[in-house]
């Protein structure tokens, strides 16, 4: 035998060793994987059988399958509750969730341009009291803003949950808009500021089609916070015609008579569905947009 063929032989046993010791992590992270997948998927897939499940079977089959499926519960929520049909409450929460998108996208874009490109007086003192408003509960101005409301003839109509939206009141998207702003170089901004751009052009034409990632992100976000809202809707909406799908959730249970729980756990699980496919569909809109965020440009 050579040296070389000894050599070979020798390592033999070693390589085959690294493949094996490769094969088993591989096995331990996937079947790791599958079983945190499970842990995380298990309450949706739960809630979708449970929509099978006759409202008697709520409290005595704790199982995740149903011991005689029925699609009663689909036709109690095609039907609606109290008189409004549920095509209306999805209405509503689609009205909402749109006008969020728009209004919220649109002027925290101006607002993070503003205290990104413009310079004047009182822009950090400005900029500082916008983010301060990031420590600021929801419950502290609930009060005041209900009083002007009020006395404004908006209490149960969509103007107090929409009209916030255009008026950058979510510093949290403004303040990731100005980040990823003051990030980008101010060559282009120049060039055209000496073609005789105003700084609505350069916001339109230079700055709104670079920022596309981010402006997706706080859409992502926008809808789905918009979509889920509880607070707002009960506090401004009185009317069930103005409902939208979370406070309609709250009408299948009520406290003085029988709660229908396989109409509202259907209820629940149609009310996911707009936000998984939202989700799904525009996912890689967001990881683009985060991923993004992160570089330096």
């Amino acid at each position: 035998m050579t040296t070389t063929e000894a050599v070979v032989t020798a390592s033999a046993p070693s390589s085959r060793r690294r493949v094996s010791r490769k094969t088993w992590q591989t096995v331990v992270w996937f079947i790791g994987l599958i079983a945190l997948t499970a842990l995380v998927l298990y309450p949706l897939v739960w809630l979708f059988l449970s929509t099978f499940k006759p409202n008697a079977e709520f409290g005595q089959n704790p199982g995740l399958l149903p011991n005689a499926p029925t699609l009663d519960n689909y036709v109690k929520v095609t039907e609606g509750i109290a008189g409004v049909p549920m095509w209306r409450f999805f209405m509503n929460s689609l009205i909402l969730a749109a006008s969020a998108v728009i209004g919220t996208v649109l002027s925290s874009a101006l607002a993070a341009y503003a205290f990104a490109r413009v310079q004047f007086k009182g822009l950090g003192v400005l900029f500082a009291a916008m983010i301060g408003t990031l420590l600021l509960p929801f419950h502290v101005v609930i009060i005041p803003q209900y009083i002007i409301f009020n006395q404004l003839g908006w209490v149960d109509t969509f103007i107090p949950l929409i009209l916030p939206k255009f008026l950058a009141t979510e510093a949290f998207f403004v303040f990731l808009l100005v980040q990823f702003i003051r990030q980008m170089p101010r060559d282009m901004d120049e060039a055209a500021r000496i073609d005789g751009a105003g700084h609505f052009r350069i916001f339109w034409s230079i700055i709104l089609p670079l920022i596309k990632p981010a402006l997706i992100t706080c859409a992502i976000f926008a809808f789905i916070w918009a979509w889920n809202d509880f607070l707002g809707p009960l506090l401004y909406l009185t009317s069930p015609e103005n409902y939208p799908l979370p406070i309609a959730l709250r009408l299948y249970n009520d406290q003085t008579s029988s709660s229908d729980y396989g109409a509202t756990v259907t209820a629940s699980f149609v009310a996911l569905v707009p936000v998984l496919l939202f989700f799904v569909v525009f996912q890689r809109f967001l990881v683009d947009g985060v991923a993004t965020q992160g570089l330096k440009g």
